[in-house]
């Protein structure tokens, strides 16, 4: 049986822990055998994107030692998936050391989630059930790193109940960019200002991405500006079904999710 390690990243398993839940969830509803690794920790990106290649060497180290046995790693996240594909290689040669750059090069494929779903599993139906107006962001890693295209859309179009509605000026960058948003703060909230009123001018209840660090800079604003507007990582949506009611008013199954979950 094919083993899928899931590596929740840092942000996830620190402030976001419902999005790694929400993945195995998800992928146990589709028949994946998922595993979360215990000794996983930092991908490295934080390092590597600031120059500290050096650095990063032991987190690689642990990184192949962690999914060690796993057929393939998935990730809810396009930039910490972007780094462990491009990254990764790039720390290894330039640690001098062969057996590294060896290890990284057999080391299991990492997917972001969509990729997983759509490329490997074949499916964009995966059952959910989420009666809202949405709106996605399309985030950096996941659109220029990763090239996902339009995967995460496809997921969205087939979930039952869901509207999914334009972004304007999707492809603009939201302003995050791990160090930069505390480098550039000024030009950071800018940029996420000027998502978050693309985001307010589609009438859309949720904004939903595929990487929580996105969505908890732009939500922040959001919330700042008191719109009403919900962000919630692509993961959270798929993984909602539709209520099983048993007598008069009563549902079942308390992860499928209805208008009061969505105004929390």
């Amino acid at each position: 049986m094919t083993r899928v390690g899931l590596m929740v990243t840092c942000i996830n398993d620190a402030l976001f822990p419902d999005t790694g839940k929400a993945v195995v969830t998800l992928l146990r509803r589709l028949g994946v055998d998922v595993e979360f690794p215990a000794a996983q920790t930092c991908c490295g990106q934080p390092m590597v994107n600031t120059g500290y290649f050096a650095e990063a060497v032991p987190l690689v180290r642990n990184h192949l030692e962690a999914f060690a046995g796993c057929d393939a790693i998935i990730a809810p996240s396009g930039s910490c998936a972007g780094s462990v594909r491009h990254q990764h290689g790039l720390v290894a040669e330039r640690s001098g050391d062969p057996g590294l750059v060896r290890a990284v090069e057999g080391a299991p494929p990492v997917y972001e989630l969509t990729e997983y779903l759509v490329d490997v599993l074949g499916v964009t139906d995966v059952g959910a059930y989420f009666p809202h107006r949405v709106t996605y962001h399309p985030t950096c890693h996941s659109l220029r790193m990763l090239g996902v295209g339009d995967r995460p859309t496809r997921l969205l179009r087939a979930v039952r109940g869901l509207t999914l509605l334009d972004l304007p000026g999707a492809a603009e960058c939201c302003g995050f960019g791990g160090t930069f948003a505390m480098k550039n703060s000024e030009t950071s909230i800018a940029m996420g200002n000027d998502k978050a009123r693309h985001v307010r001018g589609t009438g859309a209840e949720v904004l939903v991405a595929g990487d929580n660090s996105c969505l908890m800079h732009v939500g922040g604003l959001l919330s700042r500006q008191r719109s009403g507007v919900r962000v919630m990582h692509l993961a959270e949506i798929l993984a909602q079904t539709e209520p099983v009611i048993e007598g008069p008013g009563r549902a079942a199954d308390e992860r499928s999710v209805g208008t009061a979950e969505v105004a929390r």
